[in-house]
């Protein structure tokens, strides 16, 4: 086993065996022992191979799946949100706006536990939702936000009317949002007809990455709602509203704190 076989034997593993000629979607030990015999003239066995990959850092995982689809407006919707942000002042404000999830049955994730025992989270079993609708301004950080029973376009409308509130003296507004049915529904385009200094940017197809509020939402859930142990929305919504309350500016505003 040279090194030049070892640095081949790492290239190959990051193509695909259909590139080589064999009728088969991943590489296996055997597989990798067969071309890079056919390539060096050696005799080396699948075994030796299977040794070999994890003392090269190179593990059998499972894939993940990547989305191929692209947004065909991606470049010019990128161009319009950079001019934004490039632009923004207090007359001129930009926002991260989109929409969270609150569930009584709680999210659950990693925790702290004994050697030996898990964790168990009690879950009420039917569950009740709550929505959140926020505002990140990109430039000074602060966080607005409304809640409302339903996912709708009045959740929309809801946090459109108070930024409008807050934000009485500013010439333009603009929001960057993704392209969720209720962005652009009738009603949405209603208010926005008659509330003109409101503009939406619409950010590129599965590009959730491109819109920042989505680290508040994660943050929330982390700090509140994953493995939480209340039983009542009430309690729940509570804390949640505690949190909201608090984690402006955003980041780096101390959000986990005493309670009172």
């Amino acid at each position: 086993m040279t090194d030049t076989l070892c640095s081949r034997l790492l290239e190959l593993i990051q193509e695909v065996p259909d590139t080589f000629g064999w009728l088969s979607s991943r590489w296996t030990t055997e597989l990798l022992s067969r071309q890079v015999n056919e390539e060096f003239g050696s005799q080396i066995h699948a075994s030796t191979i299977r040794r070999l990959l994890p003392k090269m850092g190179v593990k059998w995982k499972r894939a993940s799946p990547t989305l191929c689809i692209q947004d065909k407006e991606k470049s010019c919707k990128m161009k319009e949100i950079n001019k934004a942000l490039a632009s923004a002042n207090a007359q001129h404000p930009v926002f991260y706006v989109d929409e969270a999830d609150v569930d009584l049955n709680p999210r659950i994730g990693s925790c702290w536990s004994l050697k030996g025992k898990q964790t168990r989270i009690p879950t009420p079993g039917k569950n009740q939702k709550n929505y959140l609708a926020g505002a990140l301004n990109a430039t000074t950080g602060r966080v607005l936000w409304v809640e409302w029973e339903r996912k709708n376009s009045f959740l929309f409308l809801r946090l459109m009317a108070e930024l409008r509130k807050r934000y009485r003296q500013a010439k333009t507004i603009r929001l960057i949002a993704d392209n969720y049915v209720i962005h652009k529904s009738g009603i949405t385009k209603t208010f926005l007809e008659h509330n003109t200094k409101f503009q939406l940017l619409f950010q590129p197809v599965y590009h959730p990455w491109v819109n920042r509020i989505e680290l508040v939402w994660k943050q929330l859930h982390d700090t509140v709602t994953r493995n939480h142990r209340h039983s009542t929305m009430k309690t729940l919504m509570e804390d949640v509203r505690m949190f909201m309350d608090n984690v402006s500016p955003f980041p780096g505003s101390m959000v986990q704190q005493r309670k009172g």
